[in-house]
């Protein structure tokens, strides 16, 4: 397939085939979530220096990106990824066909130079390459916050309407933004990401058929096209690495011109950002080796050989208890162990019996109002934790537990009648305080009929097991297909 243009006209050994665009495009698409992967890992181990930024990976990796990208295109000619695959980009020219054939054989070098990108060249191309991936990296995002979950409800019977998606009465300019940008992700995003991908594809087939020069539309927008390194280009990335001589000769060391000088700020971007070109393949190498170690039998086999000759030694036993020692220390009741006296099953009756304490909430301090899951070993362990009856229509909360669709729905918006019931002192309410605390921030327990506004959270948008915070309230809900 990679000389198909070869048999409509003369065979241009200078452009790349389709192939290596879309294995340089995907090696380039894969490198922002293995990178986020790596940075997500690393911040369980220091949450508090790495949190801040995997909270905004989008602008930093924009923003390295820039910075990485600028450099490659103006000594290198093409992208970091491009550069792995000795590709480049150059300017069309404005001749026929924008092809120099005789000149490129003849004066490769001043070819070159002169299809060179200039400086607004590069940022153009920047734009493409980091500012178009960001915009779309956020769209996607918002669209799966804000506009997927409220279409797989309505593709599964839900609520067609959410009251929280109108604008309040007096509305400020932030909330108008905010609800035009849901507008435009729920009814004009879809159609514009399908045109994103078809004009790619339209611009790919006729590449591989040779009828455009252009892998890309946004490339063909800037006139700018993807070649492949001639003799010349290697010939100048070579000056490149090799860099300026630091002491030529008969001249004299200024100071700081050694170990120092390597180390300075000047010398040291360059290096740095140069390195990546060995760091790529170093990675790929690791990460295929590391799947292999895992995928085969080797290390496995390996560690039982290790562990053959370790003499591993007895456990001690020391402080242990023999279970016959056990047996006769346990005596079994007598008439002399049970309480005689009515003074004695009074003081039992009335010891306080040990409540489950319920979470408090980190912003208002006040106790959350939650309910506890039915026994394992009982009937209703299949049953929803919050109206206790068999599940109907089952979806399943952020946090993992799995309620009735009607249950979860109204609870998360605060209009269930356990939720009412508990606020207002009856009801659910006088239930539930049978089995945990009920007792205000001033430790008063509240009368029955007696209204605990202001003195606990009703558990309005959160889980109602574990007290946790639903992120997205009702559009974060998934139905559990039985």
């Amino acid at each position: 397939m990679e000389y198909l243009p070869s048999l409509q006209q003369e065979f241009d050994e200078l452009k790349p085939s389709l192939f290596e665009l879309l294995a340089e495009q995907q090696l380039s698409d894969l490198l922002p979530p293995s990178i986020r992967y790596i940075l997500a890992v690393a911040t369980h181990r220091h949450p508090r220096y790495l949190l801040r930024i995997l909270n905004s990976y989008d602008e930093v990796y924009a923003l390295l990106s820039l910075v990485v990208e600028r450099y490659y295109l103006r000594n290198f000619g093409g992208s970091f990824t491009e550069n792995f695959y000795s590709l480049k980009r150059e300017r069309v020219l404005l001749t026929k066909n924008g092809e120099i054939p005789r000149a490129q054989l003849g004066a490769p070098g001043p070819v070159r130079d002169s299809l060179k990108l200039r400086s607004a060249d590069v940022w153009k191309n920047l734009v493409i390459m980091v500012g178009i991936p960001y915009l779309k990296r956020k769209l996607d995002e918002g669209y799966d916050i804000h506009a997927a979950p409220q279409a797989s409800l309505i593709m599964s019977g839900g609520p067609r309407y959410n009251p929280s998606d109108d604008l309040p009465p007096n509305p400020t300019i932030r909330q108008r933004l905010m609800h035009a940008y849901k507008w435009f992700l729920r009814n004009v995003y879809p159609s514009v990401n399908a045109a994103y991908y078809f004009s790619i594809l339209a611009f790919n087939l006729a590449y591989l058929f040779d009828n455009t020069k252009y892998s890309s539309p946004f490339l063909w927008l800037i006139g700018t096209r993807i070649r492949r390194l001639s003799s010349a280009d290697h010939h100048a990335i070579a000056k490149i690495l090799a860099g300026k001589p630091q002491n030529p000769r008969g001249a004299r060391s200024r100071p700081g011109s050694g170990l120092l000088g390597l180390l300075s700020p000047q010398n040291l971007y360059p290096q740095l950002l140069t390195s990546l070109r060995y760091f790529l393949p170093a990675s790929i190498f690791a990460l295929k080796f590391l799947e292999w170690w895992h995928a085969s039998d080797f290390s496995r086999q390996l560690a039982r050989k290790a562990t053959d000759t370790l003499d591993i030694p007895a456990p001690i036993t020391k402080g242990m208890i023999s279970p016959s020692e056990r047996k006769k220390k346990k005596k079994p009741s007598t008439k002399e162990d049970t309480p005689s006296t009515s003074s004695e099953l009074t003081s039992k009756a009335s010891s306080p019996r040990k409540r489950i304490q319920p979470p408090i909430s980190a912003s208002s301090y006040l106790p959350i109002f939650t309910v506890s899951l039915p026994p394992a070993d009982s009937d209703a362990a299949s049953s929803c934790p919050v109206c206790l009856n068999q599940l109907a229509n089952p979806t399943a909360c952020q946090t993992g537990y799995v309620y009735c669709y009607v249950c979860i729905f109204h609870w998360l918006n605060g209009e269930h009648q356990r939720q009412l019931d508990f606020m207002n002192g009856d009801g659910a309410g006088a239930a539930w305080e049978d089995d945990q605390g009920d007792e205000d921030a001033e430790g008063e327990t509240p009368r029955p009929g007696k209204s605990r506004q202001g003195k606990w959270e009703s558990g309005k948008g959160r889980c109602p097991v574990t007290g946790r915070k639903v992120l997205g309230g009702t559009e974060g809900l998934r139905r559990v297909l039985i």
